[in-house]
């Protein structure tokens, strides 16, 4: 039987949906077709985000409840009007991505299942020097909305503080992206430090709120991810369709509606009507193109050197220790109170006090899964087991990790048994289910 197909004239070209009926949101009842005539809805606002910029495909062959893949080189079986660059990744590999510039090569990669788009902070001409700096706001578990558009406010200031613009965008999954246009003049090092340079700084204006802290068993509130800085690094870009129940949009916001917007106000249903009618709150980003100069000189006055980097990276000069401080076997150094900040009488280590052989917090893994699904399936046959313990668990305390590979993604989850009585501990024991990525193939 022949698979149907649905031809488009899109932007002067012709391109091809196969199997437009096919069921890609089974709760909001989005096809494939639904969701390639969203993005030509808002086709410019999507460009403005992606246009020229090389693209690692994530591609959701089965739709948004399937798993999905990313493709970091281009299909063989391109068009001659889709472009590619050579990118160079941390590994020493190197692959030639897609770039886009038109709403007919948008629609095309949506085609190979692309549900959210996710480009470079580079653009084809210079592969080296990012002009945008990323603020990924990631909540733990448990933190209201209302938290996460407070530290928002607070990052636009800080960024403000140091002559950039920010421009705030729900990131249609949790939490906020604020990005800046920055002067194609510095690195991927020197931009992450700037991201640094922010995420400490929120953090001290807001520390009951905001953590800087890149180990999930220290963080509380609202963590700046600025490793989405790295190299190799990509963020659902602006107008991106996220893979939730009800089709959540990565949408772009004025600053005036953070304070009281609402993420499930935006999806794929109705950003379109508010696009038709208000336009792209984010038109204005590429007329605000910045300095990371104040960012790097707030760096250097922090003091406090490199933070930790993402597993997969080689260890870099400077950085710290990359240990979880569940596995630490000696206490880490105290951090000298910066000028203006209260001193914490928690950052620095009574006398006498000793490390224990299990470390600093008691930390255990007790699921490790290809699909997510079947990691949160084990921790609750874990809580099952453990029905003392799992009571006091707080939100924070059980740790999701969404981990990659070499060849696949997968899910680990942790639990940290900081608020559990020592006495009602369980002891780590072999997680369930026990994936290990290294014989995936």
């Amino acid at each position: 039987m022949a698979t149907k197909k649905e031809v488009l004239a899109i932007a002067g070209r012709e391109v091809t949906i196969t199997n437009p009926d096919k069921v890609f949101f089974p709760t909001a009842g989005v096809t494939k077709i639904d969701l390639v005539r969203y993005y030509l809805a808002v086709a410019d606002g999507a460009l403005r985000g992606v246009a020229g910029r090389p693209m690692a495909l994530k591609r959701f062959v089965n739709g948004a409840d399937g798993e999905f893949f990313f493709q970091k080189r281009a299909p063989d079986n391109r068009p001659e009007w889709l472009e590619t660059v050579e990118l160079r990744f941390p590994s020493g590999r190197t692959a030639d991505e897609i770039v886009i510039r038109d709403a007919a090569q948008l629609a095309w990669i949506v085609n190979l299942g692309c549900i959210d788009l996710n480009p470079h902070p580079v653009r084809a001409d210079d592969v080296d020097r990012p002009d945008e700096l990323r603020i990924d706001l990631d909540p733990v578990p448990g933190v209201p909305w209302s938290q996460i558009r407070e530290v928002a406010l607070v990052a636009k200031q800080v960024l403000a503080e140091q002559g950039l613009v920010g421009w705030p965008k729900t990131s249609g999954s949790r939490g906020i992206h604020v990005y800046a246009r920055i002067e194609r003049r510095w690195g991927f090092a020197e931009v992450r430090r700037a991201a640094i340079a922010v995420a400490r700084q929120v953090e001290r204006v807001a520390p009951t709120i905001a953590t800087s802290k890149w180990w999930k068993e220290e963080r509380h509130g609202v963590f700046l991810d600025y490793n989405q800085n790295a190299k190799d690094r990509t963020v659902a870009s602006a107008y991106s369709v996220r893979p939730t129940p009800d089709a959540r949009v990565s949408a772009p916001l004025r600053w005036d509606e953070v304070p009281m917007c609402e993420l499930g106000d935006f999806t794929l249903k109705t950003v379109p009507t508010r696009y038709a009618e208000i336009g792209d709150p984010g038109a204005g980003i590429d007329d605000s193109v910045g300095s990371l100069d104040g960012l790097l000189a707030l760096y250097e006055r922090q003091g406090e050197g490199d933070a930790p980097w993402p597993p997969h990276y080689d260890k870099q000069e400077g950085e710290p220790p990359r240990v979880q401080p569940s596995r630490a076997r000696t206490p880490r150094k105290p951090r000298a109170p910066v000028e203006g900040e209260a001193w914490d009488p928690m950052n620095r280590p009574e006398p006498g006090d000793r490390p224990s052989a299990r470390g600093v917090m008691p930390v255990i893994t007790v699921a490790r899964a290809q699909a997510k699904a079947d990691a949160l399936a084990g921790l609750e046959r874990w809580k099952a087991r453990y029905p003392t313990a799992a009571t006091h668990l707080e939100p924070a305390d059980v740790l999701v990790d969404a981990m990659r590979g070499k060849n696949t993604t997968w899910t680990r989850v942790r639990v940290n048994l900081v608020h559990v009585p020592e006495a009602d501990r369980p002891a780590a024991e072999t997680p369930d289910p026990d994936f290990d990525p290294r014989t995936a193939k």
